[in-house]
């Protein structure tokens, strides 16, 4: 059967990817406490790659050990991992599947108690329901804001040392590059903000840093917000504009995504737009009308036919898929042959009305997926939502007095 999927892609720079499916990235959280790489990455790394997906996303690798976003984030500041790196990158090589490593500083985006502080481009605090969690940050100094920038760069050069495929900028879902373009969290009225111009100084400059440190034949992309989805958030007129700056630098790919832990994308969102699958597709048909960089649309998508219908619009290039990938991780064999995916993604629910109207939640419950394969067993689809949020929360309670204690010693 000929299916658009299954054709390769070439990005702008020349590499190429075996077909049109991609895994997002999924916050995996399965580094040590000390923030080092693990087997089980590996493990987990091998599993997606043998199931067929072209491009598998890895989740989360911070960039400063100062500031992790959940307790057992990877954290690439130096090569001591280096050796562990290699494997895991060799775990793409074996399938012939491209694993691009995903970078990323939490900025104020942080449970309470993890980090000594948080920082943000501004001290501005999260939704008064979500205080209790997050803490809120202290404003970044501009030598703070410089270092940021020169720790991206450092880490995508020992992420292409490792011999992974490329590299993709955290840019969405309320992180620190997220909040520097969002006039919502940044306040700020010096050279990083005031201005829509102003606030997306800090994505160019960090890739343009980037950019020098592996060269252009290296790879790289950014996950972008659509929007935010917050009244005086980051709006579409501003991501797409934020998207042709990066175009015209000369980015290799653009995922959009959208939403953030406080407003999830898909909170209100229309019959007609949960029916289409493809949350952000009629955004990326706007952006097709302005740039030609490869495009992946990441969210909602569930069936055959509505893949290949977005491939074949030329609205986008690559087809995103996260949760379905973290039940089901050889899907993309099934999806290249023609077939149905097993399990349809719904819903998790603990009945507390307050954590399921939180992003993180349904996070935590697909980690737990991500956590069986990486210790060899299959995921769970039907776990139940409620006993998933209270195991994540005893987790997360050991892992943030367990990272304190190592940062202590």
């Amino acid at each position: 059967m000929s299916l658009s999927l299954a054709v390769p892609l070439t990005l702008p720079n020349g590499a190429t990817l075996p077909n049109r499916l991609a895994k997002s990235a999924l916050s995996e959280a399965m580094g040590t406490m000390d923030n080092r790489v693990t087997q089980a990455l590996v493990r987990l790394y091998q599993r997606w790659s043998a199931g067929g997906t072209g491009l598998l996303m890895t989740g989360n690798v911070m960039i400063d050990r100062r500031f992790l976003g959940e307790p057992g984030n990877v954290v690439i500041e130096d090569e001591r991992d280096l050796p562990l790196l290699q494997e895991w990158a060799q775990a793409g090589r074996d399938y012939d599947t491209a694993i691009w490593v995903q970078l990323n500083h939490p900025g104020k985006q942080s449970p309470k108690g993890l980090n000594r502080e948080n920082i943000s481009p501004s001290a501005i605090p999260f939704k008064a329901e979500m205080q209790s969690f997050f803490a809120t940050p202290r404003e970044m100094t501009e030598a703070e804001i410089l270092d940021t920038i020169a720790r991206f760069a450092n880490a995508a050069g020992i992420v292409k040392k490792a011999g992974f495929a490329g590299v993709q900028i955290h840019g969405a879902h309320g992180y620190l590059v997220s909040q520097f373009l969002s006039p919502r969290h940044n306040v700020r009225e010096d050279g990083w903000g005031g201005t829509p111009e102003k606030r997306r100084r800090f994505v160019l400059e960090l890739y343009a840093a980037m950019r020098a440190q592996v060269g252009a034949d290296f790879p790289i992309g950014i996950k972008l917000n659509s929007a935010d989805f917050q009244r005086g958030g980051f709006t579409e007129e501003e991501s797409l504009a934020t998207i042709k700056a990066l175009a015209d630098a000369g980015i290799d790919l653009i995922e959009i995504s959208g939403g953030t832990y406080e407003a999830p994308a898909m909170t209100g969102a229309k019959a007609s737009t949960i029916e289409r699958e493809a949350y952000f597709l009629t955004f990326a048909e706007t952006v097709r009308e302005h740039i030609s960089t490869p495009l992946m649309v990441t969210g909602g998508f569930r069936t055959l036919a509505v893949m290949q219908a977005a491939l074949d619009s030329g609205a986008l290039d690559l087809i995103g898929l996260g949760r379905p990938l973290a039940i089901e991780p050889d899907a993309a064999n099934r999806l290249l042959a023609g077939e149905e995916m097993r399990y349809r993604v719904k819903p998790i629910k603990t009945g507390i009305g307050m954590v399921d109207r939180m992003a993180i939640m349904e996070v935590s419950w697909y980690t737990r997926q991500l956590h069986r394969m990486g210790n060899g067993k299959v995921p769970k689809p039907n776990e139940s939502g409620l006993w998933s949020f209270a195991a994540t929360v005893v987790a997360n309670v050991r892992g943030t007095r367990k990272t304190r204690r190592m940062r202590a010693s």
